[in-house]
């Protein structure tokens, strides 16, 4: 089993890129897991104390709970990925079902940012993208997906999203092997992913 690390900031197109790499494997050896899908869950707090709680820290992330699951799958067993509500923000009652697969691809803004988690990753991958795009990305994704207004989506981003860019998600840049910059044209680096990912499957 190979298993893949691909983190970036907010908006920055990691989706995208892992689309373009997962495009081009069979569609019975990958899988994909989302670190939002591990936020912690809340549903003991008020909709109101939740909104106080910043996503963008590690704290907010069940990293025990992602790294379980990952070793499950390398031993051969399937997990239960939980279901995250943005528009409630907590985690919902039902799972998805998840079977081993030979390549896991774990995507999300602060999977880099973990020790334990990084020792995990066979490769891993960092996305940059220029700030003001990301923001761009980041205010329309929240009020588009998740029912932020438009001053709800300013306020977190200045208070939560930024800083903890800079402190966790930017510096985790480093422990990357491959740094993939999203300017739309760049087809090399997810070529040359997608051929280690090959290699590794023969």
């Amino acid at each position: 089993m190979l298993i893949i690390g691909i983190a970036g900031g907010t908006g920055c197109g990691k989706t995208t890129v892992v689309k373009q790499i997962v495009d081009e494997l069979p569609e019975n050896e990958v899988v994909v897991i989302s670190q939002d899908s591990y936020y912690n869950d809340l549903s003991h707090l008020t909709k109101e104390e939740r909104s106080k709680v910043n996503f963008d820290h590690p704290n907010s992330i069940d990293f025990d709970l992602l790294m379980h699951h990952l070793n499950e799958l390398r031993a051969g067993r399937s997990i239960n990925i939980p279901v995250y509500s943005f528009v409630e923000e907590t985690r919902l009652p039902e799972s998805i079902p998840t079977a081993p697969k030979k390549v896991v691809i774990v995507e999300g803004i602060l999977v880099l940012s973990n020790p334990a988690l990084r020792k995990l990753f066979d490769i891993k991958i960092y996305v940059h993208a220029d700030s003001d795009e990301r923001l761009i990305r980041r205010l329309q994704r929240d009020i588009r997906e998740r029912g932020h207004d438009l001053e709800k989506a300013l306020y977190r981003y200045q208070t939560a999203v930024k800083p903890m860019h800079n402190q966790f998600i930017e510096p985790s840049k480093e422990f990357a092997d491959i740094i993939i910059p999203n300017n739309h044209y760049n087809t090399v680096a997810v070529d040359m992913v997608r051929t280690i990912i090959n290699d590794k499957l023969i």
